[in-house]
């Protein structure tokens, strides 16, 4: 006959340092998102805008010829 051996208590898991590294997760990707929106905002300034005028000609009309053409088509069937 063998003899239970007792149970020893569960330990309690602490979950404080699991939420905190979220916590810190969520806070770390936001500020680098901020970082580079910040980036980006500073960086668009430089190129400015620039406006091109041009004016179009209208280029010279190829004058008609005078001459009537007769097109005759045969089909054999």
């Amino acid at each position: 006959m063998t003899v239970p051996r007792p149970r020893r208590p569960r330990r309690k898991r602490r979950r404080w340092p699991w939420y905190l590294a979220g916590v810190g997760g969520v806070a770390l990707v936001f500020l680098a998102g901020v970082g580079l929106g910040e980036a980006l905002h500073d960086n668009s300034g430089t190129g400015g805008t620039q406006t091109v005028v041009r004016t179009l000609h209208p280029l010279p009309l190829v004058p008609v010829a005078n001459n009537t053409v007769t097109v005759t088509v045969t089909t054999s069937g």
